[in-house]
């Protein structure tokens, strides 16, 4: 069922090959790893994505195709993750991540309405940049070893749940 889920789920890697737009990455693509969809490499891919989704840096998907070059994950998976920080969702998961990191820095929450001109960041900036960053790095930190802990359980349970069916065959299922 694992496989099948995220089969379904991520373009083909003949496809992700022939794009233009990353020609200038040549053989890395032809690496098996970047789209086996087992165990190790979806975890891993979940961890390296969600790591990077909570972190408030420009070129998260270039970032996270990085990761999955170097720790040899699923590149589809990874890289679609990032997207969990999107346009409409990043503005609740960063001051979430500036209140975790306010609270333990015992700062003041700050009440502050966000503008995208330079003189907001000129002065509001810097007064919650500390917070902010401690905030996203256990927030990274927390749902990307989240993300990984809960694909290992999940597709071993899978695959046990599996493996007993096939050795009784006749008994009933549970309901």
């Amino acid at each position: 069922m694992p496989r099948k889920l995220f089969k379904r789920w991520i373009p083909d890697p003949s496809e992700i090959r022939k794009n233009p737009a990353l020609k200038f990455l040549g053989v890395l693509l032809h690496d098996p790893n970047l789209f086996h969809l087992n165990r190790h490499s979806v975890s891993v891919a979940f961890f390296v994505g969600l790591f990077l989704a909570f972190l408030p840096l420009p070129g998260q998907i270039p970032l996270a195709a990085l990761g999955a070059l170097l720790f040899r994950c699923n590149l589809p998976i990874a890289i679609s993750l990032v997207w969990i920080t999107n346009p409409l969702t990043f503005p609740f998961i960063y001051f979430g991540a500036y209140m975790i990191g306010a609270r333990i820095l015992h700062t003041p929450i700050r009440d502050i309405h966000f503008d995208w001109t330079w003189s907001w960041f000129e002065t509001h900036f810097p007064l919650i940049w500390e917070p902010l960053l401690l905030g996203c790095l256990i927030s990274s930190v927390f749902f990307g070893a989240l993300g990984y802990i809960t694909i290992q359980w999940t597709w071993r349970w899978h695959v046990i749940t599996r493996w007993k069916k096939r050795q009784n065959p006749d008994e009933p299922e549970k309901q």
